[in-house]
């Protein structure tokens, strides 16, 4: 099988994160100057999966690409801790965005990865935008049906060896740590005043829309407390979940809204 790192990538790179996680990485070219887009896949994704190439595809019409293969997930090496330590993952990106000359990073993260870059961005900090697409608010949630599944097959033993044997996604096993990490919910309140873009399908059959309006909430409340601007957006879009349904057409608007809100 081809290597979709080195066929839809100029360059391509093996990180470290601060835990010593070893990741793979990749930077395709593309207009828009200094200011790149950092791509950060979901749950049992890869960079060599056709949705996630597709919309490496479609964003860098307009802006570079980093994307990074979470831990635990193709390549990479380690164990997906569920949007904890990944913020990590995403750190070690944004550095080696800053090598390639890239003067900031926007980061645009789908389901379990648009968590990360909401938390990464209130425990980390340093992009200059943040776009969470189909993404979580809770941690824990089992109001739908396939989330019940995906909770089965991260807790149960059996299940985690298919995932890792037949999926390629290795699961680190409960317990979480006590006290739970940060929450996406709780963490958006500390994005603004950068500029914090939320896009959900009214289709998504992961998370209904109360995630996204709890996070949009958080962020709104954040900055009021901290009396900063409210730099937080809500679209909500007729498509499904993450990056197997989001088309083109929305894609191509959130590199446009990257473009006014971001420079």
């Amino acid at each position: 099988m081809i290597d979709a790192l080195r066929s839809d990538f100029a360059e391509t790179a093996t990180l470290f994160t601060r835990d010593r996680v070893r990741l793979r990485a990749g930077f395709a070219p593309g207009p828009g100057g200094g200011t790149a887009l950092l791509l950060v896949h979901g749950f049992n994704a890869s960079l060599s999966k056709p949705p996630n190439r597709a919309v490496l595809a479609t964003l860098t019409e307009q802006f570079p690409v980093v994307a990074v293969e979470l831990r635990g997930h193709g390549r990479s090496q380690g164990l997906c801790t569920l949007g904890d330590k990944e913020i990590l993952d995403v750190e070690a990106a944004a550095r080696w965005a800053a090598v390639l000359g890239c003067s900031q990073v926007v980061t645009i993260g789908f389901s379990m990865g648009a968590a990360v870059v909401v938390r990464h961005a209130a425990i980390i900090g340093g992009v200059a935008g943040v776009v969470s697409v189909s993404g979580p608010a809770f941690w824990n949630y089992r109001g739908t049906s396939i989330m019940r599944v995906l909770h089965f097959g991260v807790e149960n033993p059996l299940a985690r060896q298919y995932l890792s044997r037949v999926m390629g996604t290795r699961v680190v096993p409960p317990p979480w740590p006590k006290p739970w990490p940060e929450s996406p919910s709780e963490a958006a309140a500390r994005i603004p005043p950068v500029p914090f873009l939320v896009v959900h399908g009214t289709q998504d059959g992961f998370f209904p829309d109360e995630h996204p309006r709890a996070l949009i909430r958080a962020a709104a409340r954040g900055a009021r407390e901290r009396v900063v601007p409210d730099s937080s957006e809500l679209w909500l879009r007729d498509f499904g979940h993450a990056e197997a349904a989001i088309p083109a057409g929305l894609l191509r608007e959130i590199t446009e809204w990257v473009q006014v809100r971001c420079r």
